[in-house]
């Protein structure tokens, strides 16, 4: 579904999406940094460069995959959803800012995968002014191990995507990289 591929700075102009209209890679890509430039500039997003989410691929990567594949999924089904918010939430969805496989972390084990939407919800809001929408993307992206459900279609395709790049990028250690 999706291949390795990197997008350089020079290559791209910001961009953005709208419901109806097909866009290519690139834009998609254009779109995903145009949202991730202040991101990384205000906060911490930078510190996930350095964090690995699944195989070699860093949380940050893992991030821009959801952010990617979230875009993809509502391109091709005509979902309307409020893109810029889809892909913040993307953007933020796993900003815990640790090493989960790190074992002298206490938290490492599988009480991570339970606990660390709040911790990023906690972690984005000290950084970045967020709506309603992006915070319940981020609260509940684990859904269904954490209990309650994404009430708007924004987080229920993050919830998806999320899904989606972890099969791919543990199976086939395959993303889509910025």
């Amino acid at each position: 579904m999706v291949q390795n591929s990197v997008l350089h700075a020079n290559q791209f102009h910001h961009i953005s999406l709208q419901t109806g209209v097909k866009y290519s890679k690139r834009e998609i890509i254009a779109a995903i940094k145009t949202q991730a430039e202040p991101l990384l500039k205000e906060g911490r997003l930078e510190k996930c460069k350095g964090f690995i989410q699944h195989s070699d691929i860093s949380v940050y990567q893992h991030c821009c995959h959801v952010a990617y594949v979230s875009c993809v999924l509502c391109m091709k089904m005509g979902i309307h959803v409020s893109w810029n918010e889809m892909i913040r939430g993307a953007l933020l969805h796993d900003y815990f800012l640790y090493d989960w496989h790190d074992p002298s972390r206490p938290a490492v084990d599988f009480r991570h995968a339970f606990g660390h939407p709040t911790l990023a919800m906690r972690n984005a809001l000290a950084d970045y002014k967020l709506t309603r929408k992006e915070m319940q993307i981020i609260q509940r992206h684990m859904f269904p191990l954490t209990p309650i459900p994404p009430t708007c279609r924004e987080g229920w395709i993050i919830v998806l995507a999320d899904k989606i790049c972890t099969i791919l990028e543990v199976l086939r250690k395959e993303c889509v990289r910025l």
